[in-house]
């Protein structure tokens, strides 16, 4: 008897990613009449998905391609599902680009909500802090600090938080607004709000149940509920199975969260980018296999790992 493969029906593309392709593919098979369509930044973290829509004639920029062009009159630039800070489409505007926004709908209410908790901060004169939880350097990142210009303070673990507080980058006594990137583990970020809440009422001294109300720490829920609940049902996928092969580009962060969960569950976990890389050797006689992957991981490309390991086995 062979192994038996199965693929996680709730892995895949996530609703930000599935509508920004929908809009690249509407544009390049008809709206664009055959014109390129730039996409700032890689439409998704994958690049198996990346060399089909790059035949297509998807075109993929970065930030200093933008700087060094002079004139886009006429042509259409695509902003991804993470979001860009309002400078972006200033830019995009003045070199004459025509703007097809992706931004997912999430990501749009993350930065609303930060523009206003930023203003109301400014408004009462207390000399608030916004505090970002995810990946520096991340597209969507970027999106939410260029809200506020520049002016929060992004951690991306509680190692950070801890450097943070004792530096005096985010003071204890000033008032705190907590958000996070919307694909960051729902566990991770209620660590570090209950940390971060912990330390404000010791500096504060007063116990964290009296500290509470007090308005000086605010943690808002701004995780994807797409993403939040994918984490929960990851991990029953992956104890249920023997071995779990996690697909998703390396360059992923969702992926490299939610791979770091499986493994977590499971430590039979191989991390592999495309079909290509699989090995033999990861699997015995029998096994249950698990094949799953971030939002950013096509359905097509799990199909194609499934029926590779069926092949190897």
């Amino acid at each position: 008897m062979g192994v038996h493969v199965d693929i996680d029906s709730n892995s895949g593309f996530c609703a930000g990613v599935i509508k920004a392709i929908k809009n690249a593919e509407s544009f390049l098979d008809t709206d664009g009449h055959g014109e390129k369509l730039y996409s700032l930044g890689a439409i998704v973290h994958n690049e198996s998905e990346l060399a089909r829509l790059e035949q297509k004639g998807l075109v993929t920029i970065d930030k200093d391609d933008l700087s060094e062009i002079t004139d886009a009159s006429g042509k259409t630039l695509l902003i991804r599902a993470h979001g860009e800070p309002p400078q972006t489409y200033r830019t995009a505007g003045a070199l004459g680009f025509k703007v097809i926004d992706c931004t997912c709908p999430v990501v749009l209410k993350l930065q609303k909500d930060i523009r206003d908790a930023y203003a109301r901060q400014k408004e009462s004169g207390r000399d608030g802090q916004i505090i970002i939880f995810g990946k520096i350097g991340h597209a969507e990142v970027l999106g939410l600090v260029g809200q506020v210009g520049e002016d929060a303070v992004v951690i991306e673990n509680m190692r950070m938080l801890e450097e943070a507080t004792a530096s005096g980058q985010i003071d204890l006594r000033r008032p705190v607004e907590v958000f996070s990137q919307t694909t960051k583990s729902p566990a991770e970020y209620a660590s570090i709000c209950s940390r971060l809440e912990e330390m404000m009422a010791h500096e504060n001294e007063l116990s964290v149940e009296r500290f509470k109300g007090r308005g000086l720490f605010t943690a808002h829920n701004t995780i994807c509920s797409q993403v939040a609940n994918r984490h929960s049902k990851l991990s029953r996928f992956a104890s249920e199975h023997d071995v779990i092969v996690f697909v998703s580009d390396k360059a992923s962060s969702n992926g490299k969260v939610l791979c770091d969960l499986c493994k977590s569950v499971n430590i039979r976990t191989y991390h592999i980018a495309k079909a290509e890389e699989i090995k033999k050797e990861w699997f015995r006689n029998d096994d249950k296999v698990g094949v799953c992957g971030a939002t950013s991981t096509p359905k097509w490309l799990l199909e194609k790992v499934a029926e590779e390991i069926e092949n190897f086995c």
